[in-house]
């Protein structure tokens, strides 16, 4: 009797393993189109389609006018939380479409508590805080080949022992829908860089046992100044220097952030539907529609 129940229970564990184990692993060569779009794929979502993953990042944001020093304005705590879906083009290949929202709260520098107000150190006007609470934030679909049949390629991969690392610049020029029609003429727009680094460990990444990988990500942007400011076109820039990683779990974020979401925006313990039209939002668009609404409020009231 002991023995056949070893031999049921042996079964059962076999079964188990086998529906979530892979037949067989293998290596991906980021050489190869369909490869390279998997190990962005591994970096950026879960670890399967609809499941959801959340990055995480931690740093301090700056001011930097010139002749002055900079100043450590605010701490930053933030998250984005995302989830990838199947796409398929006849031409194109299956590749994947990345959907998600994300949150950045600015703390105080010394308490480390959210901020509602600031109070600016050139102005001395006390401002109420907007917090980065863009949603949606999606991305195009990628395939392995664009429309015109050319090869998806990776940014620069470098390894290095076991490490592999992704640097990513994204150089930003575009349309401020805070400013007027004349934008080309004036010189307007919203200018920014941001940089993302992945690190990851290479045998993680590149073997397909693994459902997915778990990088850590450094964020650096430098960015016009915030519209709630109310810096009203003073020359200067604000810099963001922020490390993190992906998390198991929503759950292994810091209370802060969780606390925060609980409080005010409850929507972003999940991603949006994997067939989310909505376009993007920056912290621009929300701040027009913020200050659109206050507007037309007060002139109902008037």
């Amino acid at each position: 009797m002991n023995s056949v129940f070893k031999l049921a229970t042996a079964l059962a564990v076999a079964a188990a393993t086998a529906s979530v184990t892979p037949a067989f692993s293998r290596t991906l060569d980021p050489d190869t189109p369909e490869d390279a779009l998997e190990i962005m794929k591994r970096t950026q979502c879960g670890e399967a389609d609809g499941v959801p993953a959340v990055y995480h990042w931690s740093g301090k944001v700056y001011s930097r006018v010139a002749g002055e020093p900079d100043r450590h304005l605010f701490n930053g705590e933030g998250m984005n939380i995302r989830q990838c879906v199947r796409v398929e083009d006849p031409k194109r290949g299956v590749g994947y479409r990345q959907v998600s929202r994300e949150v950045m709260f600015y703390l105080d520098p010394e308490t480390n508590e959210v901020l509602r107000t600031w109070e600016n150190p050139w102005s001395g006007e006390t401002v109420n805080v907007m917090q980065i609470a863009n949603d949606p934030v999606n991305g195009r679909p990628s395939y392995p080949y664009s429309a015109d049949g050319k090869p998806f390629t990776l940014p620069t991969m470098q390894r290095q022992g076991k490490w592999l690392f992704l640097p990513m610049e994204v150089p930003l020029f575009y349309h401020n829908v805070l400013a007027g029609d004349y934008q080309d003429y004036v010189g307007n727009k919203y200018h920014a860089m941001e940089i993302f680094d992945f690190a990851m460990l290479a045998d993680e990444m590149l073997d397909t046992k693994n459902p997915t990988a778990y990088p850590t990500i450094s964020w650096v942007r430098i960015s016009d100044w915030m519209p709630w400011m109310k810096m009203r076109g003073r020359q200067g820039q604000m810099v963001f220097n922020a490390m993190g990683a992906k998390l198991k779990s929503y759950d292994d974020l810091p209370k802060v952030i969780k606390d925060e979401i609980a409080l005010n925006h409850p929507e972003y313990t999940a991603p949006p539907p994997g067939d989310d039209p909505r376009p993007n939002e920056t912290t621009w668009t929300v701040f027009k529609k913020m200050i659109d609404a206050e507007r037309a409020a007060k002139a109902g009231d008037e």
